[in-house]
């Protein structure tokens, strides 16, 4: 399997994204009570409006919808950033099998070719619900982002081989994530990127 460096760019920038983001949701300390639950937005389900209401495509309204981006962008960012700084196991969570695989793959192949990352994450620029469809059980919602992202890979002597560590590059992304709408288990999973 081969990867265009393109696309190994936007997943190294991903990573490295989610990897400050991380860090530095451990250093701002906890909730004080004022903010947004952060992890109660994704991947873990959406507020109930009642116990008995059943998530799919139907009731995935404009609310729904709204709930689902605020963890859909913490969740991309999270892992662009983990890709790119090659920490795809602390990820794992947020991506299916087939999606873990690959991007596990390409991390290998970096890493065999000497390639080193360097990512910055600026930010989203805009998100939105393209689709979403109920696929026998599983709930289907494909997201457009627009994303802004300092993004370079060199090799081993350090020479600059694809991207350019000092321009901002504006990217799109169309991601697809699934949920088991049979399950009680609320965590959404990453099943398709396209670039």
């Amino acid at each position: 399997m081969s990867y265009s460096f393109e696309y190994i760019d936007i997943i190294l920038l991903a990573m490295i994204a989610g990897f400050i983001f991380l860090r530095l949701r451990g250093i701002l300390g906890k909730k004080t009570g004022y903010e947004d639950d952060v992890t109660a937005s994704f991947p873990h389900d959406f507020p109930q409006k009642a116990p008995e209401k059943k998530l799919d495509a139907k009731s995935f309204d404009v609310k729904e919808q709204k709930e689902f981006l605020k963890g859909a962008n913490i969740a991309y960012e999270t892992i662009i950033t983990s890709f790119a700084s090659g920490d795809v196991k602390k990820i794992q969570y947020l991506l299916d099998n087939n999606v873990y695989q690959q991007f596990n793959e390409a991390i290998k192949d970096r890493k065999s070719k000497g390639h080193i990352s360097e990512t910055t994450f600026i930010g989203i620029s805009s998100s939105e619900v393209k689709e979403h469809k109920q696929n026998n059980n599983m709930l289907e919602v494909t997201v457009n982002f627009v994303s802004e992202i300092i993004s370079s890979i060199k090799d081993k002597e350090k020479k600059i081989i694809s991207g350019n560590p000092d321009k901002i590059k504006k990217v799109y992304d169309t991601w697809k994530f699934s949920r088991d709408t049979n399950s009680k288990n609320p965590d959404w999973l990453l099943v398709d990127t396209q670039v």
